[in-house]
């Protein structure tokens, strides 16, 4: 299946769909979104997860992260969409994301690397981690001001 046969809007959809479950803090329905194994990685650190249970674990350490710093709310602002094979895309997705009361509180941008699997369900297979670090650390710095 070819993605220019598809609408390119199950992308965005990808990752609404994406946000809804970090909005719930639901790190089963994170997993799902996951090809295992996948890879999660950053300037600091890279980590295969071979297994779901281990996956789902950092998802809940992250959401509990999250819920500390008052975020209740993201948004995906997908950049842009890379074909790179008929099943593969790139996508860059800059997060948004904002307290109970949409107060933003920081944006970090993430590249994926997204594969339709046999199911014909998109499952990320590469994250990137852009910025976060460094946008959260400029927030708290702020926001102690």
């Amino acid at each position: 299946m070819n993605i220019s046969e598809q609408p390119l809007q199950q992308i965005n959809t990808f990752f609404e769909n994406y946000a809804a479950v970090l909005e719930q803090f639901d790190s089963k329905g994170m997993v799902s979104l996951y090809n295992i194994p996948c890879t999660l990685t950053s300037d600091e650190t890279t980590t295969v997860f071979n297994d779901s249970a281990k996956l789902e674990g950092f998802f809940n350490t992250g959401a509990g992260f999250y819920k500390q710093l008052g975020i209740a709310k993201m948004r995906p602002d997908v950049w842009y969409k890379r074909e790179w094979t008929g099943k593969i895309i790139n996508v860059k997705v800059n997060w948004q994301f904002f307290s109970e009361n949409n107060k933003p509180i920081y944006n970090c941008d993430y590249h994926y690397v997204i594969r339709l699997d046999k199911n014909s369900q998109w499952k990320i297979i590469l994250s990137v981690s852009a910025n976060e670090r460094e946008r959260m650390e400029e927030w708290r710095k702020k926001s102690r001001k």
